[in-house]
């Protein structure tokens, strides 16, 4: 079985998006439903992921000796 490319956050919401929209609709078979419920848990999970380790990234500065410190907003 052939690896799956791993989707972009963008990518990931308008699949979400997607899945949102259809199940909204409510006229889709409840078999299909689920499948797509699932789906979109797997794909909030990832965005979540994705947001998380976006925020931790972000809130790290660089000193003026090139050494990572977690940004403070209180300035201690």
């Amino acid at each position: 079985m052939a690896k799956k490319e791993e989707m972009t956050f963008e990518e990931s919401m308008m699949a979400l998006e997607s899945i949102v929209r259809e199940l909204e609709q409510g006229d889709v078979p409840l078999e299909q439903a689920l499948a797509h419920f699932q789906k979109g848990i797997e794909l909030s999970k990832v965005c979540q992921e994705t947001l998380t380790n976006a925020e931790t990234t972000l809130t790290k500065i660089m000193t003026e000796t090139n050494d990572e410190v977690v940004f403070d907003e209180s300035g201690n």
